[in-house]
């Protein structure tokens, strides 16, 4: 189930929210556990179990760690168990198959992690991703070792944590959400009217994001890949208007989610943080992840980059730990070696910021660093949408002109019929419509507040009407 789709919206939705509202404040914490799982469990029927378990881990390894805080053998006995079990569902369910096709590959076996038992059962769709698997682990795992640091109180209740680690807004594609962001409104929290209709206009702005943007401009993306692995000569145009329409798609895709999430969360009570902040105005890679997907890189930078050592082990140590970081970031995004790459590529580039490239890039004109940062995020994002490097390296030719046409009568189609969504996305993309609202308020305060709700609702509106016909409608993080 997507927030995107008019079961969600008019089922599920609308179902839960009446029943959390009427609900008496001891049981809200239920009410959001049983909702949670529900959703979960309306696209994961099975895999329900994988996320069960990962929630029992580290409660238990929680209240060990807080049961013997003076012990510090079993205190990090409990952290290892607790490490080790979530990320042995991922190698399990998100890696296995990935790793037996290359030992396959390289020693001639014949490993089918098929048979792979369990629970007791043989022959799981172990290829067959669970929901959200790399978003609740991190999260779930998150609250034990803050727990060991130290840094947060126990919870102690199983339906507070099992609503923390379940907790529908966010639970299959983020924003990660730790334990320490919500803990205080998990235990108590204000639902007022203000807060909810907060919710409800961040929660459209994101459904416009995914529906009426990401949408239109990921069937031009679509179009242009399929012909690119079908060996169809495309122009090289084409090819650049493609990874245009999927620099834009991906955006709009999850930023749009992220909204959808914290509005969801306002609505319930909870604040979650931010994810993006306009990540295609960066003037280097390094900026480009402080502001793209920020929640994912603030856990590694917590979990992995500062317990390596960080920056504060000299420059040579630096660049390793920050090697290590791009890599698993990486690994995380997927079972594939686009993936990695993409990873390794980004990887390279911040550690060449870090010795040169940076000081030179804050030398350069803006529209330069600008420039170089959007051809590295497009060049990025042909190796992650790619379903293997042979169709990555097939498109990066076409971009380069391998078919000899500069551009044709495809291009020219493609423009004509995309060409608005596709200016109104790069507008869009920055922080222009912002700036100008902010202005409007503050001049015509009356009427802009008036505004809001008639274009929400328009909006709204649009995207139902949308929805009620299309066929076409992803999520591109539905599966991370």
């Amino acid at each position: 189930m997507v927030f995107s789709s008019l079961v969600f919206l008019f089922m599920f939705l609308l179902g839960a929210l009446t029943i959390y509202y009427i609900a008496p404040r001891c049981l809200k914490n239920t009410v959001l556990l049983l909702s949670s799982l529900i959703f979960y469990a309306w696209g994961e029927p099975f895999y329900i179990v994988v996320m069960i378990i990962s929630t029992l881990i580290d409660y238990c390894a929680g209240l060990v760690i807080w049961k013997w805080g003076a012990n510090r053998h079993i205190r990090r006995t409990a952290l290892i168990v607790s490490i080790v079990m979530n990320l042995l569902l991922l190698a399990i369910f998100k890696y296995s198959g990935f790793a037996s096709e290359n030992i396959n590959a390289l020693f001639g076996t014949e490993i089918d992690v098929s048979k792979i038992k369990f629970l007791g059962i043989e022959g799981l769709p172990i290829n067959t991703l669970p929901i959200g698997i790399s978003f609740f682990t991190f999260q779930s795992m998150s609250y034990t070792i803050d727990m060991y640091r130290g840094e947060i109180e126990v919870q102690k209740n199983p339906i507070s944590f099992g609503a923390f680690v379940t907790l529908f807004p966010q639970l299959v594609a983020g924003p990660i959400v730790r334990y320490s962001d919500i803990s205080k409104e998990l235990n108590s929290r204000t639902i007022d009217i203000d807060k909810i209709y907060e919710g409800i206009v961040r929660f459209i702005t994101g459904m416009g994001k995914k529906v009426l943007v990401a949408n239109s401009v990921g069937a031009l993306w679509d179009t242009v890949l399929a012909d690119v692995r079908a060996g169809t000569p495309v122009s090289a145009a084409t090819a650049w208007l493609g990874i245009l329409a999927y620099t834009l798609q991906i955006y709009f895709d999850f930023s749009g989610y992220s909204d959808m999430a914290i509005g969801l969360g306002k609505m319930l009570g909870f604040t979650f943080p931010e994810n993006f902040n306009y990540p295609y105005l960066s003037k280097s890679v390094s900026e480009f992840w402080r502001r793209w997907h920020m929640t994912l890189g603030a856990w590694f930078r917590s979990y992995v980059y500062i317990p390596l050592g960080g920056n504060r082990k000299g420059m040579a140590r630096t660049l390793i730990n920050l090697g290590i970081v791009w890599l698993l970031t990486g690994i995380w995004h997927g079972a594939d070696w686009t993936f990695i790459l993409w990873g390794v590529l980004y990887g390279v580039f911040i550690i060449l910021e870090r010795l040169f490239l940076g000081k030179v890039l804050e030398k350069l004109p803006s529209p330069v660093s600008w420039l170089y940062t959007m051809l590295l995020v497009m060049f990025g994002w042909v190796l992650f949408a790619s379903p293997d490097i042979g169709s990555a390296g097939a498109y990066i030719a076409s971009m380069f002109g391998s078919s000899g046409v500069l551009y044709d009568s495809t291009s020219v189609y493609l423009f004509l019929n995309y060409g608005v969504v596709l200016v109104f996305g790069i507008f869009a993309a920055t922080d222009a419509w912002k700036i100008i609202v902010e202005h409007a308020e503050k001049r015509f305060p009356t009427i802009v507040h008036a505004a809001i709700p008639i274009c929400k609702t328009a909006v709204f509106l649009l995207c139902t009407a949308y929805l009620v016909d299309a066929s076409y409608n992803p999520f591109l993080y539905f599966n991370f």
